[in-house]
């Protein structure tokens, strides 16, 4: 009982552990691939389409096919072995090896096999475009946690700053050096400050749930992540992200790109497969089959004429003259013996039969379905083309907006830092100028509220700047890293 109760607390003790780990982006984005419903969905198409492309390389080789049929037989029947009439009971068996290859046509199952290679890379493709996005939909999310915390930290260090000069307010007022009005300022822009870290908080605890929400991580479970610096997260100069440059990486490792250039490829060789349909085809068979019979056993019986019949024939005599030919009558006399059906070896090898042969089909006319499905696999060839044509211009105003973009961020970013320094500034003045009793209480909050809107704005541009550049990095092939 000691060991079952110790082997449980060090259970719980490492499951609490792991839920107390914190996550990184890196972790995040590759725990979100892998438990993304959709991109399971598909993983499921992409195993389908190997199965696929794997059945048609097998398709080349030969087919061969086993029969094995019994069956129980009554009244009126054919023997299977003699091809009599026989009025009895029995039971029959009977086997059948039937093999087929094809000798002329095989470009047409060579193209085949080609175009489902390409559906196939095209499927694994469409999985990676699924986790690209994936990836980039966890990136904002966690870098929008991230600015939550900041903008949570941000008001607190507010309220911490508002509590000082409370605290050195109400020393000022009981001693009579300030009136009690800058006292009650001081309360209402703490109840003001506080309100401001409860909205900023919830609004953390909210973007936190849309990040589980997105990983498919259950609502109710602990979890937490890294908030490193944002000064700290490596960004590329905007020098190295030029969008022509950019557009032309992305050509090569988008995953979407690559989805469509699989896809016209399978789209021609596809073409090609119809194409070879439409021409004669020949393909050697084979059979070999053999039956067996089991039967009670047979009475044989004498032969004694009883007339005859005539047979429908005339022999010539000579002198004109012609005889009808007639045939003896029999009917059964007495039991001679009886037949005792052979062995299964013995009949199977007896009743053995075999055939080779070749087959050639000519499409002549099938409602023109051959040259209907040529002419369709054009018109798919068209629709890829037009495809990857519409992605890939996508793809180049998507760059250009999210350099421009970045561009703006970047400019944005720099502007709110030198706020920043000016309203510190500003505060410390401010600050200095209440202490000697030359500032109202009132300025003195204006300028701190001031400083921590352009501190908020600050941290807000500088978040959307990196995000911007990551995106850039993104489409350049970087991959997603803080």
């Amino acid at each position: 009982m000691r060991i079952i109760f110790f082997l449980l607390c060090f259970s719980f003790s490492f499951i609490d552990c792991i839920a107390q780990e914190k996550w990184n982006l890196k972790t995040c984005v590759e725990y979100a691939m892998m438990n993304n419903v959709s991109v399971k969905q598909s993983d499921v198409q992409n195993q389908m389409a190997a199965l696929t492309y794997q059945q048609s390389k097998y398709s080349v080789f030969p087919s061969a096919n086993l029969g094995l049929n019994s069956a129980f037989n009554s009244g009126n029947n054919q023997d299977p072995t003699t091809f009599s009439k026989v009025t009895e009971n029995y039971v029959s068996a009977g086997m059948q090896l039937q093999s087929s290859a094809d000798i002329f046509n095989f470009f047409s199952k060579r193209a085949t096999i080609a175009s489902n290679y390409w559906e196939l890379l095209a499927a694994q493709a469409n999985v990676n475009k699924l986790k690209s996005d994936v990836a980039l939909s966890t990136a904002n999310a966690y870098l929008q946690v991230l600015l939550a915390k900041e903008q949570e930290h941000i008001a607190s260090v507010q309220i911490e700053q508002t509590q000082f000069q409370l605290s050195n307010t109400k020393k000022l007022v009981n001693a009579g050096a300030l009136p009690e009005i800058n006292l009650v300022q001081l309360e209402a822009q703490l109840a003001v400050d506080s309100g401001n870290y409860i909205s900023a908080k919830g609004n953390s605890e909210q973007l936190v749930l849309s990040l589980k929400s997105l990983m498919n991580i259950d609502a109710s479970q602990p979890f937490d992540i890294e908030t490193p610096p944002v000064e700290s997260i490596p960004v590329e100069t905007i020098a190295d992200l030029q969008p022509d440059y950019v557009y032309q990486q992305a050509l090569l490792n988008q995953p979407q790109q690559l989805y469509n250039e699989f896809k016209l490829k399978a789209a021609q060789k596809s073409k090609e497969a119809s194409k070879a349909n439409m021409y004669p085809s020949v393909t050697a068979f084979g059979n070999l089959s053999s039956n067996y019979l089991s039967f009670s056993k047979r009475p044989y019986y004498s032969k004694i004429v009883t007339g005859y019949q005539s047979t429908g024939l005339l022999a010539d005599a000579g002198s004109g003259v012609y005889y009808d030919v007639q045939s003896p009558v029999y009917t059964n006399g007495e039991v001679l013996g009886y037949i005792n059906p052979n062995s299964f070896g013995t009949q199977l090898g007896d009743n053995l039969r075999k055939s080779l042969g070749i087959s050639v089909s000519v499409p002549l006319f099938n409602g023109l379905s051959a040259k209907t499905n040529l002419e369709r696999s054009k018109l798919n060839i068209r629709m890829a083309e037009l495809q990857k044509e519409r992605d890939n211009s996508k793809l180049n105003q998507d760059i250009y907006q999210a350099y421009n973009a970045a561009v703006v961020s970047l400019q944005k970013y720099n502007a709110s830092k030198k706020s920043v320094e000016a309203n510190e500034k500003s505060y410390d003045f401010a600050s200095k100028r209440y202490s000697i009793g030359s500032l109202s209480m009132f300025d003195l909050i204006t300028s701190q509220n001031n400083l921590l809107r352009a501190k908020l704005e600050n941290i807000i541009s500088h978040f959307d700047y990196v995000f911007k550049m990551k995106v850039l990095e993104f489409y350049k092939g970087a991959g997603l890293k803080l």
